[in-house]
Parts: C-alpha cells; structure tokens; sequence
C-alpha cells in the first residue's frame, strides 16, 4: 500500500488528522510522526530549526523505510516537506501543503514571534493555553519561545527561496485558504510559479487553523490531485 505522511504545523499535533485518517487509509498506509517537542516528544536541548525538523522527518522516513512517499503539511509541516523533497528527491512522490508560509522577513518573524508569549496567551486566550497544555503537556510554556526563536532563525536565512524552489521537480499542489490570515495567497502564487510542477488552489471560506478546514473539501482536493477513486 502507498504510504502518506500527514506532517502538522508548529504548536500543532497529530491529532489534528483524525478527521482524515478513516477515508485516507482506504488509500494509504498513514503516518502522522510528531516533531519534537510537539505532543509526547521531548524538546532537544538545542531548540528547534526547520533543519532540524527537516532531519527528523529524514530519520522517521529512514527508519520506517518509505520510498515514494506522498506527503501532506499543514503550515510549518508543508515548509519542512518541501526542505525534505530538497534533499531527498528520490523518495517522494509528490506533496501537498496548506497554509504554509514562505515569505518570512527579520522584522514580520520577530512581531509574530512576540505573539507567542505563555503568560500573555494564558491571560488572553486561556482556551487557547488549556489545548496547549492537553497536546504538549506541561512543556508548552517551554515550546512556545523554541518556536518563536525558529521563526525569528527563518525571518534571517529562510531554507527555501525563488532560486532553490526550482530545484524542487516532484508534482506539488500548493494550497491556501482565502481566509487565511496569516499567509497570503499572493506568497502561496509566488510558490506555485516558481515550482516546476506545482499547481495552486485557493479553498474557499477557510481559515488557517487545521480544524477549521471542512474535511470533505479537502479529501476531494486530495482525491483529485492523487487520481484516487
């Protein structure tokens, strides 16, 4: 059977695929891997990169063997496939990303980064600080900074750019919600233009947020791209 990753976002967990899960697996032998320092996985010492994301997702493929692997990223996830498939060509198939941002500066990098402070989210959006705490644990707190000094690492030396994305040859489908308000269909166009075998969708009435895509859309966009009947 075809094997498919389901890769989440950062502050993100796997669970946010169980709504995927039942009719993908009619198709695929599904994987949904945890980046570290996400769920039940112990931050590392040194923090988090997207290189570093992007060598545990090379590990994962390595251990579990998966050659040919047909990839899905939601936000962060879609950014480290695509690093992925920039290595390691010959053992994807194709990808897939929703909401994933590419155009990252120093300055935009350091106003998000500054969102994501643990006291300020407790106080503000305590709903919010109580789903961090049921997916990540107590270590949330913790996660919150290693992401935002990611993001600030990404604003400074992005991986991906204009000139390397062309180096990317495997079919891709970019994907973008036209209400998504944290990243806009104009760096989701520039994406698609620059991948050699990309092709675009806008989602209608859709947000960022994983759980806020209505399943059933997105499953036949899946269908569609992977000829899956």
């Amino acid at each position: 059977m075809k094997n498919l990753l389901l890769l989440h976002g950062a502050l993100g967990h796997s669970d946010i695929f169980a709504p995927y899960t039942e009719e993908l697996s009619r198709y695929f032998q599904i994987h949904t891997p945890l980046f570290s320092g996400h769920g039940h996985i112990d931050l590392s010492d040194n923090g988090i990169t997207i290189e570093k994301y992007t060598q545990e997702l090379a590990e994962y493929c390595e251990k579990e063997n998966l050659t040919d692997v047909y990839i899905f990223g939601h936000s962060m996830g879609g950014y480290v496939a695509l690093c992925y498939a920039l290595e390691n060509p010959e053992r994807i198939n194709s990808i897939m990303t929703l909401g994933t941002k590419f155009d990252w500066t120093e300055e935009q990098a350091l106003k998000e980064s500054k969102m994501l402070n643990p006291g300020i989210i407790v106080e503000k959006v305590p709903q919010y600080a109580e789903q961090l705490q049921s997916q990540h644990g107590s270590k949330w707190e913790q996660l919150l900074p290693a992401i935002a000094n990611m993001m600030v690492s990404l604003g400074k030396n992005p991986p991906l750019n204009q000139n390397n994305l062309r180096e990317i040859h495997i079919p891709a489908q970019i994907m973008i919600g036209d209400k998504d308000n944290m990243v806009s269909i104009e760096e989701s166009i520039e994406v698609y233009k620059s991948v050699p075998n990309a092709k675009l969708a806008v989602l209608p009435d859709t947000k960022h947020p994983m759980d806020k895509v209505r399943p059933k859309l997105l499953v036949d966009i899946m269908k569609d791209f992977w000829n899956l009947s």
